[in-house]
């Protein structure tokens, strides 16, 4: 789908990802609307939107919405089908990181529930009016850590695998319909979803990190290419395929990740949205 025929649904659009897709998406011709927790910081977005882009405000809309209520999730939906969506972009998230043991239930949780349920309750939702549309797309913005499972990162990872694999079968349940199902997996990048033992973690471990508008544009080049999934960066590009191909191969490339976070103990991972 060309992106200046999109209308485009995206779900944490006041996060650096979400701002600065909402961003490329709007230059490129797309409309967009804003989804998220907080009216105030969604005004505050379409209008800084609106200077940046010079979009006409008709193209722009916002919606206040918790993912996490079910109550929310249809009244999303709903709006979004009379708005004429065709495009959904999950992307609202809740980072996790540290070890495990360090983790609480409710935080665990809390993680799963905005990562991985609320995508796929809000697809539902959603579905029977993408289905009605000529062409239609749903996007998931995952993370290469929806392919390569990190030390520091089991629960991060399972809900971005499962996003990963969601969005995998639901393509392939939908193939003969008007809809796509794509997963979009960007390596560590440079927001402030990051809390500062992730910052150091990234430093120890030489992790590269991407700026959000280079993550911007690939997701736009997911959008028009209409491929099934795409990750950004190398070598995480190469690293996703042959852990999918052989993981054993790579336990032992992450010697340097593992002693850094036992190194640091009882790391509290921070929960923001």
């Amino acid at each position: 789908m060309k992106a200046a025929n999109a209308r485009v649904v995206i779900t944490g659009a006041a996060g650096g990802i979400g701002a600065a897709s909402a961003e490329a998406l709007l230059k490129s011709g797309a409309a967009v609307m804003l989804v998220g927790r907080s009216a105030s910081r969604l005004e505050e977005l379409a209008s800084q939107l609106g200077r940046s882009t010079g979009a006409n405000p008709a193209r722009v809309a916002c919606r206040v919405a918790d993912l996490t209520q079910p109550k929310d999730l249809d009244s999303l939906s709903a709006q979004a089908a009379v708005w004429g969506c065709n495009v959904l972009v999950h992307n609202a998230g809740l980072p996790s990181f540290g070890r495990l043991q360090d983790q609480t239930p409710e935080q665990i949780t809390a993680a799963l529930q905005t990562n991985l349920l609320a995508p796929m309750l809000l697809t539902r939702c959603l579905l029977p009016h993408l289905l009605a549309q000529p062409a239609s797309q749903v996007m998931c913005v995952g993370s290469a850590l929806g392919a390569i499972g990190l030390p520091g990162y089991s629960v991060y990872s399972a809900s971005k695998f499962g996003l990963r694999g969601f969005a995998q079968a639901l393509r392939r349940e939908l193939a003969e319909t008007p809809v796509t199902a794509q997963y979009l997996g960007p390596r560590a990048t440079k927001t402030a979803f990051n809390s500062e033992a992730v910052e150091a973690y990234n430093r120890a471990t030489g992790t590269a990190s991407d700026r959000p508008e280079q993550v911007a544009a690939e997701l736009v080049a997911l959008l028009e290419s209409g491929a099934g999934e795409r990750f950004v960066g190398f070598p995480e590009k190469f690293a996703a395929r042959l852990n999918g191909l052989a993981p054993a191969l790579l336990d032992g490339s992450f010697k340097r990740h593992s002693r850094h976070l036992q190194a640091t103990g009882d790391v509290r991972p921070v929960l923001s949205s």
